[in-house]
């Protein structure tokens, strides 16, 4: 495990499990969907959210959004969308760190055991990168999510 402000010399960060605080709260982000799912013990079901980047990175994905939603969505704070059935954020890294800077997209979870709270000791022994700053992990309240369609779009938490 490694606890760093800025960390660049990890090679295979794709494989890696990251703790952060993410713009709402605590989270796991990694690019291995399974490893997510052997931490969580979450069922195979039900999909994680992918987290982008940036509005262009997601684009060049090849998300479809529709048109009449499209600045909402490159504008939002703290929303989850979900377009035809896949759940994704567009974020803008928060720390001042070069691990998550570097990441085109990731796998994100809240960091906690499935239906439990937030428990430092169990996010650090199933992390591989630990990241924060000085004010620590906090967990806060999730984002909102919005099912976007063609032609409206629903709030539904």
């Amino acid at each position: 495990m490694v606890k760093s402000k800025s960390f660049t010399r990890l090679s295979s960060l794709e494989v890696s499990v990251i703790l952060t605080q993410t713009d709402t709260t605590v989270g796991f982000l990694s690019q291995n969907a399974k490893k997510l799912y052997e931490i969580k013990s979450r069922n195979t079901t039900k999909p994680f959210i992918r987290v982008y980047s940036n509005f262009k990175t997601l684009l060049s994905f090849g998300h479809r959004i529709p048109n009449k939603f499209k600045n909402s969505v490159r504008r939002s704070k703290k929303t989850t969308f979900i377009v035809k059935n896949t759940a994704f954020r567009v974020v803008e890294p928060s720390l001042d760190s070069q691990i998550l800077k570097n990441l085109q997209w990731n796998f994100s979870t809240s960091a906690n055991e499935s239906t439990k709270k937030f428990h430092r000791e169990f996010c650090e022994k199933k992390a591989d990168i630990i990241v924060e700053d000085n004010e620590g992990l906090h967990e806060y309240s999730s984002s909102s999510l919005i099912k976007i369609g063609k032609i409206k779009r629903r709030k539904i938490r």
